[in-house]
């Protein structure tokens, strides 16, 4: 049998309700008296029942994230960004992943309900409608890179048509006329934004915009390698390629070596989202710089914000900046 919290005030000589606004955190209590009584507990091996600690405080000290995906580097510096900070604050980070498919989307939200505090969502099939219905009005919710139409919830995005156009720009600059793009996943919001930021920059440059050059990805490794199989396939071949995420660039990356073609000096490569291992392939990736691990921090940290302020929430639309990270697979030395 554990030791009771009757057993700790007890040997600490407190009252039952000091040894609770210890681990409530409570400033009402001594540092000296916060030392003795978490020194009785440890010696008497008591450990708070954490349950009933959130139903007395009507409060889980946890937040839910809702991903796509769990697997990559992406993925895991949002992840990272987001953990260190809940804790920092006290708070556990509950993950749950989507797989981009709504019956699991719905399940992870009915799931989060009642357990977590406030929610991170990113989800390309997300909209208000499923948020509405299956969660709580009075709970935070922070969406992350979701085309969501309705300013009742906090969001965080990055300009996808912007920054894929300056990145193609700055193929362009070196001279390159005949751009190829891997596409990322079809009906995704970011893909087709960023497709959209390809084409523009192609036809401001009066470069010709080729449906031949417009190869189908999905965001992955291996779908960029099979891509550029079908690119070297057609002729003339492009001078450049621009893959929709930094994933598929590395992909590109193995299928160029691997015909003996070289990077940047026969194509020239860019990407999209600077995943740590970007500056560290061969030639380093020249990509849009995405500021991942931040994003996750300063989702958590609205969320903190929201929960302190619940009477008097101003929902936000944040833009977050990018910029060129310009290395060598571009031509750029």
């Amino acid at each position: 049998m554990s030791a009771t919290i009757k057993e700790v005030a007890q040997k600490a000589g407190v009252s039952i309700a000091t040894v609770s606004r210890v681990y409530n955190n409570s400033n009402l209590v001594t540092q000296e008296t916060v030392d003795r009584v978490r020194k009785s507990a440890q010696e008497l091996r008591y450990f708070p029942n954490a349950s009933a600690r959130s139903l007395s405080r009507k409060q889980n000290d946890t937040f839910g994230m809702i991903l796509p995906d769990m697997f990559g580097e992406f993925f895991s510096e949002l992840i990272r960004g987001a953990d260190k900070t809940a804790q920092k604050n006290s708070y556990n980070l509950l993950l749950s992943s989507s797989h981009n498919n709504q019956k699991e989307i719905v399940q992870a939200l009915n799931v989060m309900k009642g357990r977590v505090d406030g929610l991170i969502v990113m989800s390309t099939l997300i909209d208000a409608d499923t948020l509405n219905t299956n969660l709580p009005k009075s709970l935070p919710v922070i969406l992350l890179h979701c085309n969501v139409q309705d300013d009742s919830f906090h969001s965080i995005i990055i300009d996808n048509y912007s920054s894929a156009f300056k990145i193609v720009d700055h193929l362009i600059k070196h001279g390159h006329k005949r751009i190829a793009i891997i596409k990322g996943a079809q009906g995704n919001y970011e893909s087709a934004e960023r497709l959209r930021g390809y084409r523009d920059a192609l036809l401001q440059a009066n470069c010709q915009v080729d449906s031949l050059l417009e190869l189908d990805g999905e965001f992955s490794e291996e779908s960029a390698y099979e891509a550029i199989k079908v690119m070297l396939m057609r002729k003339p071949l492009p001078t450049a390629v621009f893959a929709s995420n930094d994933s598929m660039a590395i992909g590109a990356l193995k299928a160029l070596h691997d015909e003996r073609i070289a990077i940047p000096d026969d194509i020239a490569l860019a990407g999209f989202d600077d995943i740590p291992v970007s500056r560290y392939v061969k030639p380093a990736l020249t990509t849009v710089h995405v500021p991942i691990y931040d994003m996750g921090t300063l989702a958590v940290e609205k969320l903190i914000k929201a929960i302190h302020n619940k009477s008097h929430q101003n929902n936000e639309r944040i833009i977050f900046p990018t910029e060129l990270a310009i290395r060598e697979s571009c031509g750029c030395r």
